[in-house]
C-alpha cells in the first residue's frame, strides 16, 4: 500500500494552554491563506484548484427555504474508484474508505472536478481574523476563551484546536429544517424516522452583534419526532456549551404519553443517539460534537483526500429515498466525490476514561473545517465504523451545510443514514424565536400526539 504523505508535523495536545498566534502569522489570513485558514493556492498537479471566494451566487431556480438546485449539474466524472483500483488511489483514501471498497464490491466512488465552493459571510471572516491573535484554549483544552463567532483557531497548533474549528464553523443563524433517518439492515430494509428541528445558533449568529452573544454558549436546538406514530410528539431540547466540563450539556425530553418534561442527563459521549438502533453515539452527530475531555488529540497533518462534496444530487427532490438507500451502502450512482486537502486529527482514548471508540481519526476539509470522513476503532484496535458526510453549499446564506450523513458498521454490514431530505420540502427556513421558546417550559406546548 502507498504511504500517505502528511504536510504538517504531528502535534499532541497534552493539557497545556495554547496561546493565540502572533500578528505576523495571522497576517497570512486573506492572503496566502483563505479567510478561515485554508491554503489559497491549488495543489501542484492542478487537481485541486485555487480558492477564489467559494460559491455565493444563488441558482436562478432556487426558492427560499426549499431545495438547493445543483450549480454543477453539468459536471462529468473524471474517474471512478472501486475495489479493483483502490490501491492506485490509496494515498488519497482513508483506511475506512478502503475498507468499504473491499467489503462491498458494489460500492464505488465517482470522482468529479474539485470545486472549492465553501464560503461564509464577511462577518465570519472578520471575526476569524480577530480570533487568530486573541483566542486561547481553557485549561485541559475543554473549551476556549475570547470568541463568540468565527473559526476559533484558523491557524491551529494542536489537534483539539482543529476539532474546535469543526464545532465553531458557521452553521447559519436561526432556522427550521426537516429530515429523515434510516437504520438500514444488511439486507437493505429500513424504517424511517422523521424529525423537525429548530436551531438557534448563538455562536457566530450574524443577526446578533458579537457583544450580544453569550460567550461559551454555542446553540439551542429542539428535535421533534414526526414519524413513526409510536415516537411521534417526542421532543428533545438541548442547550449546548463549548466547555462541557465546566458547563455540561443541558438536555430535556418531553414524552407525549406521560405529558412530562424530564431532564436527560445521558445525551452525551457514547450514549446511543435518538432512534439510531445503536449505530451512532451522541457525540458523533454531525460527525463530532460535545465534550472533548475523554481523548488526547493529535494534529497529524494535512493530506489530499477524496471526500463527498457538492453533493446536491444525492439529496435532490428528483430522487425518492428508495433511490438512495441500498443494501450495504447508499446508491453510488448519485454520490459525488472530489479531491480536497484535509486536516487529519487523531483522537486516542485518554487513560482513566471510557468510550465505545478507543481511537478516532477525523478528516476535516480545509476550506470549511467540517469533518467529512471519520474512521472509528474499537477496544481491540480494529477498524469498526466509518462515517462520511455529503455536504452542499447553502449559497444564499452562505455556509457549507450538512447533507446526507452516513455511518457504516463494517462488522454488522449495517449503516445509518441521517439528514435524508429528498422527500422533504423545508430545507433551511429562517424563523423568529426567543430564548423562552427554547426553554423546558415550552416543551409541553409543542408536544403533539
Amino acid at each position: 500500500m502507498h504511504r500517505k504523505t502528511f504536510i504538517a508535523a504531528g502535534l499532541l495536545f497534552a493539557g497545556a494552554v495554547h496561546a493565540a498566534v502572533p500578528p505576523e502569522q495571522a497576517a497570512a489570513l486573506g492572503t496566502t491563506l483563505t479567510p478561515i485558514g485554508a491554503e489559497q493556492a491549488g495543489n501542484a498537479d492542478g487537481s485541486i484548484p485555487a480558492w477564489t471566494g467559494g460559491l455565493t451566487e444563488v441558482h436562478p431556480d432556487f426558492q427560499s427555504g426549499g431545495h438547493y438546485p445543483d450549480p454543477y449539474a453539468d459536471d462529468e466524472p473524471l474517474y471512478v474508484i472501486d475495489a479493483g483500483n483502490a490501491e492506485q488511489y490509496a494515498d488519497t483514501l482513508s483506511p475506512g474508505q478502503i475498507a468499504l471498497l473491499q467489503r462491498y464490491p458494489t460500492w464505488r466512488m465517482k470522482v468529479y472536478p474539485s470545486r472549492r465552493s465553501a464560503a461564509y459571510p464577511q462577518g465570519i471572516y472578520d471575526e476569524t481574523k480577530l480570533n487568530a491573535t486573541r483566542v486561547q484554549l481553557v485549561e485541559g483544552g475543554n473549551g476556549f476563551a475570547g470568541a463568540t463567532g468565527g473559526i476559533a483557531f484558523p491557524i491551529p497548533q494542536s489537534g483539539v484546536e482543529a476539532i474546535w474549528n469543526h464545532m465553531t464553523t458557521y452553521k447559519g443563524d436561526m432556522y427550521s429544517t426537516r429530515w429523515a433517518q434510516a437504520a438500514v439492515t444488511a439486507g437493505g430494509n429500513y424504517n424511517l424516522v422523521r424529525f423537525d428541528y429548530e436551531y438557534d445558533f448563538i455562536y457566530g449568529n450574524q443577526q446578533r452583534k458579537p457583544e450580544e452573544r453569550q460567550e461559551d454558549l454555542l446553540f439551542y436546538f429542539l428535535q421533534l419526532v414526526l414519524d413513526p406514530p409510536r415516537l411521534s410528539g417526542s421532543i428533545l431540547l438541548v442547550h449546548e456549551y463549548a466547555n462541557q466540563v465546566k458547563n455540561p450539556r443541558q438536555a430535556w425530553t418531553y414524552n407525549p404519553g406521560q405529558r412530562r418534561v424530564r431532564l436527560a442527563p445521558s445525551v452525551a459521549y457514547d450514549n446511543p443517539g435518538t432512534a439510531a438502533d445503536g449505530l451512532r453515539t451522541n457525540d458523533d452527530f454531525s460527525m463530532f460534537n460535545g465534550a472533548t475531555d475523554r481523548y488526547d488529540w493529535k494534529l497529524v497533518g494535512k493530506q489530499e483526500l477524496h471526500i463527498p462534496y457538492n453533493a446536491y444530487r444525492i439529496s435532490s427532490p428528483d430522487l425518492k429515498i428508495r433511490d438512495v438507500l441500498q443494501a450495504g451502502h447508499v446508491n453510488p450512482e448519485h454520490a459525488r466525490y472530489e479531491k480536497h486537502r484535509v486536516w487529519v486529527v487523531e483522537a486516542n482514548l485518554r487513560e482513566g476514561t471510557s468510550h465505545l471508540y478507543k481511537k478516532r481519526r477525523f478528516y476535516l476539509d480545509e476550506d470549511s473545517w467540517v469533518i467529512h470522513v471519520q474512521d472509528k476503532y474499537d477496544n481491540r484496535d480494529q477498524l469498526w465504523r466509518v462515517d462520511e458526510l455529503h455536504t452542499t453549499m447553502f449559497y444564499d446564506v452562505p455556509f457549507l451545510a450538512t447533507g446526507l450523513e452516513v455511518k457504516h458498521d463494517l462488522q454488522s454490514g449495517r449503516y445509518l443514514a441521517m439528514s435524508i431530505r429528498n422527500e422533504e420540502t423545508k430545507i433551511y427556513q429562517p424563523i423568529r424565536r426567543t430564548p423562552a421558546d427554547f426553554s423546558p417550559a415550552a416543551l409541553r406546548d409543542k408536544g403533539v400526539r
